[in-house]
């Protein structure tokens, strides 16, 4: 190879061909990143979509090259209007490209099961995560540390998350974690175009809205212009709600599929059991993948009390065969506003393990006695805003002299608050049981609903599970 090439050239099913440095194939080949390869991007929707089995690996080079992309439009429109916007340099240019790569090293196996839904850890995103995977005991934080930039890539990752930077970490502008991480970004650009290939689900998303976005000069915010001559930009207005409607899609039919659900809530059972007699840590899974949670899993449940390694046992069993458990009850919040925000304080994050198990247990002996038959109960209560995003994305409307966030012109766009209004209806409260039987869920049904007063569920359970 010639030591004058600058760029190695990748072949992606989505983009096509991809541009990588030399520094960031080095990146891509520290253990930290390959790792990555062995975690899927949506988790268990391989279980409902055959074809989902894309990883946060792909997804990384994905959102470098929507991040280049951006860099490209933002500094064509500053050739254009110099005077009130800026510009992206090489340097920074560099160092935005390679906190894209890195943005998800993060991520543990099954994460947003684990984290988001059944909340028994603290997000990905948390600065302790960061700074342990990009500090110097790391490979790939040596190696961000020999190239120059690992203090700014940190930090611009940190931001992204609205993290607060520590001691001796730089501050950097809005726009650098604005690329990566918006409503409107490299992250989701990337992400709904690949979900929607490696689903087969035919949403439009039109990556051309990011021909669109400038850089505000006074705020150094990374903004949406628009406004010509004092009119409404109607055509880039109705792409960027498009987008966040697509977002809206997919959280429907992937993201919350209750079969998805389902299987990672034997996941996030299996896990909960082994931290709860501390056969397991938060930090254990942190160099995992998918495969080696589940070995991880068994090693560690194997020497355990016999009836908890059967539980764990089983549930791992389970989900390799998917005999998924079944739906007895369901509580959306469009039928449950009034009881949602309880439901969610007793039975939502780790604190709240007692009253789940202590509700889990009560049903099964009810059920036991009542036919005579044992059944595993499972609730599984989502945070109530789940991962749901403003529309934060500044834009600079017509009349106005500074940008400001979308959300801030929802008044304007009433699609904009259709939009949150069905992303909260998404939330569902759920009883799972181990069981195909229809009577036998039914049963299940009759008693969990004595134990949620006020809630409603509209499940109805068919004769033909």
């Amino acid at each position: 190879m010639s030591s004058a090439k600058r760029f190695s050239v990748l072949r992606d099913p989505v983009h096509g061909d991809v541009y990588l440095t030399h520094e960031e194939l080095a990146v891509l080949d520290t253990p930290e990143m390959q790792r990555l390869r062995g975690v899927k991007q949506l988790g268990t929707a391989y279980l409902v979509y055959p074809g989902a089995l894309h990883t946060r690996f792909d997804h990384s080079i994905g959102v470098l090259h929507m991040t280049q992309k951006m860099i490209e439009a933002v500094n064509r429109n500053f050739e254009l209007q110099p005077r009130d916007t800026l510009g992206v340099s090489e340097r920074e240019a560099r160092i935005l490209r390679i906190a894209a790569l890195v943005h998800d090293v993060t991520h543990i196996p099954f994460g947003h099961h684990i984290e988001d839904q059944a909340g028994l850890f603290e997000r990905h995103d948390s600065g302790v995560r960061f700074r342990r995977v990009l500090g110097p005991e790391s490979e790939l934080g040596r190696r961000l540390e020999r190239f120059g930039v690992r203090k700014e890539v940190l930090s611009t990752l940190l931001a992204a998350k609205n993290r607060e930077p520590a001691h001796g970490e730089p501050t950097v502008p809005p726009y650098w974690s604005q690329i990566l991480s918006d409503t409107i970004c490299s992250d989701i650009l990337d992400y709904l175009q690949r979900d929607a290939y490696f689903t087969g689900l035919q949403l439009g998303v039109d990556p051309r809205v990011a021909s669109y976005f400038k850089i505000d000069r006074a705020s150094g915010n990374l903004y949406l212009d628009l406004a010509k001559r004092e009119l409404l930009r109607e055509d880039i207005l109705s792409e960027a709600i498009r987008l966040l409607e697509a977002r809206y899609y997919f959280s429907e039919r992937v993201y919350y599929h209750h079969a998805k659900v389902a299987s990672g809530a034997l996941v996030a059972r299996a896990v909960e059991l082994a931290i709860a007699h501390e056969l397991l840590r938060e930090e254990d899974l942190y160099d995992r993948t998918d495969a080696s949670l589940f070995e991880l899993l068994e090693q560690r449940a194997a020497p355990a009390e016999p009836e908890l390694a059967r539980r764990i046992q089983s549930l791992c069993e389970r989900f390799r065969n998917r005999r998924l458990p079944k739906r007895a009850c369901v509580f959306p919040r469009y039928e449950n506003r009034a009881v949602q925000d309880d439901l969610v304080a007793r039975y939502f994050a780790p604190e709240a393990r007692a009253a789940r198990s202590a509700v889990e247990e009560r049903i099964a002996d009810l059920v036991h006695f009542g036919t005579g038959k044992r059944v595993e109960v499972m609730l599984h209560c989502p945070a109530a805003r789940m991962q749901l995003k403003e529309a934060e994305t500044h834009v600079r409307w017509p009349g106005e002299s500074t940008v400001r966030p979308l959300s801030a012109f929802a008044d304007r766009v009433p699609r904009l608050a259709d939009l949150e209004r069905a992303y909260r209806d998404l939330w569902k409260f759920y009883v799972f049981a181990d069981s195909s039987d229809p009577a036998l869920l039914r049963k299940v049904q009759e008693v969990a609903l004595g134990e949620f007063p006020g809630a409603k569920s509209v499940y109805r359970i068919e004769d033909a599970i």
